[in-house]
C-alpha cells in the first residue's frame, strides 16, 4: 500500500510550480539589503553550480563564519527568507568589518539546490577558481554595486 502512494506524492511534487521570484519576495527578512536583483540572482546561482562542482564553496553558517573568521576571500550569498534571523545576522557584519561583498537572494531552498544539496541553506560563501572566474568576476562586480545597508 505504502510503495502505490509514493508515485502519487512524487506527481503532485512535480506538478506544484515553483514560486517565481516575486512570490519569494512575500517572504523576505527584514534585514535581507542588500538584495539581488532577479538577473543577478540567476548569476549568482550559476557561479554557486560551478563552483560546487569544483568543490569552492562553503556552506552553512558555522562554516562560512569559521572561514571569514580565518581571512578567506569570496562572495557571500544569504537567504533572505531564513527564520529566525538571529541565526545568521552576524554574517553581513563581519563580511563588512572585512570588506568581502555579500548579497542577499530570496529563497533558501534554491540556494540550496544551486549548491547540489537537496537541504536548504541559509549563507554560501563562492570562492575564487580559474574554471569559472569569468562568471565570478561578472558576479563579485555586480553585487560590490549594490548599495549597502545603513
Amino acid at each position: 500500500m505504502a510503495r502505490e502512494k509514493q508515485p502519487e506524492v512524487a506527481a503532485e511534487a512535480e506538478a506544484t510550480p515553483e514560486r517565481s521570484y516575486r512570490e519569494q519576495l512575500d517572504y523576505l527578512n527584514p534585514i535581507a539589503q542588500p538584495l539581488a536583483s532577479r538577473k543577478l540572482t540567476r548569476k549568482l546561482y550559476k557561479c554557486i553550480r560551478k563552483a560546487a562542482k569544483h568543490k569552492q564553496i562553503r556552506r552553512g553558517v558555522k562554516e562560512v563564519q569559521k572561514f571569514i573568521n580565518k581571512g578567506e576571500k569570496g562572495i557571500t550569498v544569504l537567504a533572505g527568507d531564513t527564520l529566525p534571523i538571529d541565526v545568521y545576522c552576524h554574517i553581513p557584519i563581519m563580511c563588512e568589518d572585512r570588506s568581502l561583498p555579500y548579497a542577499y537572494v530570496p529563497s533558501k531552498s534554491d540556494l540550496g539546490a544551486a549548491a547540489g544539496s537537496k537541504r536548504p541553506t541559509c549563507v554560501i560563501m563562492i570562492k575564487p577558481h580559474e574554471e569559472y572566474q569569468e562568471t565570478y568576476d561578472e558576479c563579485l562586480e555586480e553585487v560590490g554595486a549594490l548599495p549597502l545597508p545603513l
